[in-house]
């Protein structure tokens, strides 16, 4: 079996986990893989943290909902948001690793990189 991703979110400007936040993730051949909401510690609880479906080699792309998750959180964005969806494509070479990704953002920016492999 596969090493998994796991996807953690949280607005670092208001220090709370992004508990709501939509979200889904392509694999290589832009089938999706995953997708839902995060809950409420910001972790995606999905199969693929188990490594489900995690089976090529490839790119993959994390696709999150931000402006949609902030209206719902009444924070005062303009429509469209500065940030609406933020893409992340990374790759995955090997297969029995696990690959983490932490998103931290604000209205205004993200960061996002492999966490603790």
């Amino acid at each position: 079996m596969a090493g998994g991703i796991s996807i953690h979110v949280y607005d670092v400007s208001r220090g709370v986990a992004a508990s709501g936040l939509r979200l889904l993730l392509r694999g290589p051949n832009g089938i999706v893989l995953a997708q839902g909401a995060v809950g409420p510690s910001g972790a995606f609880d999905h199969p693929i943290v188990r490594g489900e479906g995690i089976d090529t080699i490839g790119i993959y792309e994390a696709h999150f909902l931000v402006g949609d998750w902030y209206r719902a959180q009444k924070v005062t964005v303009p429509t469209p948001a500065f940030l609406e969806d933020v893409s992340y494509r990374f790759g995955i070479a090997d297969l029995a690793q696990h690959y983490h990704l932490p998103l931290k953002m604000t209205p205004w920016g993200f960061s996002l990189f492999r966490g603790g492999a």
